[in-house]
């Protein structure tokens, strides 16, 4: 990895035993367990195309790469600054011959990307409506959080736009919206077929819900055995460690 400094705004936080490095703002918009549970979710199968709506620093973009050594990324990102730093980070890993980072607007697809050009897509939307909850004063947090440039349907819009017939589309989304998921899928005729509940512990609630749907494909759904974070000792669970470990 060829190093690249960061503004004091910055910081360099790395995953997978240090070998992805992300270029990330201090305080703005960061990654969270989300993106490595979801880029370890998605089924790949040999030499894919992938598509990242809502790339934000490129983080899950450059997990797959790394997990996928054969197949080529695309992130979609509309902040400028996150487009910025994602381009960077990919350089810093030197994951430019797989990896690219898009500038534009995902309810804009159509000007972006070609119709049926990818196997598969993952996302990981903003889940709060644009009136639901505080808005964060920061924009990359309130952009990323909240449905202000772009809601669920739009993503899942956009999937069922890029995606070839009987390709995937992934997301990671709050568990208490796990029905506006599966029925804006529905929708939009990506059939659900694999879902996974995460649980912080195994005794509590779930928190998020993992899905993978088909393009135009029949319904039967599997319904895979919950993944759980944290142990009693609040250390991460050895599945998750695995995760994190690349």
């Amino acid at each position: 990895m060829r190093k690249i400094s960061a503004s004091s705004e910055e910081t360099v936080d790395t995953l997978f035993k240090g070998r992805l490095s992300i270029v990330q703002r201090r305080d703005g918009y960061r990654f969270s367990l989300d993106a490595p549970l979801l880029a370890h979710f998605i089924g790949i199968r040999g030499r894919e195309r992938i598509v990242d709506l809502g790339a934000g620093n490129g983080v899950i973009a450059m997990l797959l790469a790394l997990l996928h050594p054969n197949c080529r990324v695309v992130g979609v990102e509309l902040q400028d600054a996150m487009v910025e730093r994602a381009r960077r980070s990919v350089e810093i890993n030197r994951l430019q011959e797989r990896v690219d980072i898009v500038h534009g607007d995902v309810c804009s697809i159509t000007g972006l990307l070609p119709a049926n050009s990818c196997d598969a897509v993952v996302c990981n939307p903003p889940y709060r409506g644009p009136r639901s909850g505080r808005m964060n004063p920061d924009s990359e947090k309130r952009l990323a959080r909240h449905e202000i440039n772009g809601s669920l349907k739009d993503f899942l819009r956009a999937g069922a736009y890029l995606l070839r017939p009987g390709g995937r589309m992934a997301l990671v989304y709050p568990a208490a919206r796990a029905v506006d998921l599966l029925h804006r899928m529905r929708l939009e005729r990506i059939e659900p077929k694999r879902i996974r509940w995460v649980h912080s512990f195994a005794h509590a609630e779930a928190t998020l819900v993992l899905v993978e749907g088909t393009k135009g494909g029949s319904c039967e759904l599997q319904v895979i055995r919950p993944l759980v974070v944290y142990a009693l000792d609040h250390q991460y669970t050895a599945e998750v460690k695995a995760i994190l470990g690349g």
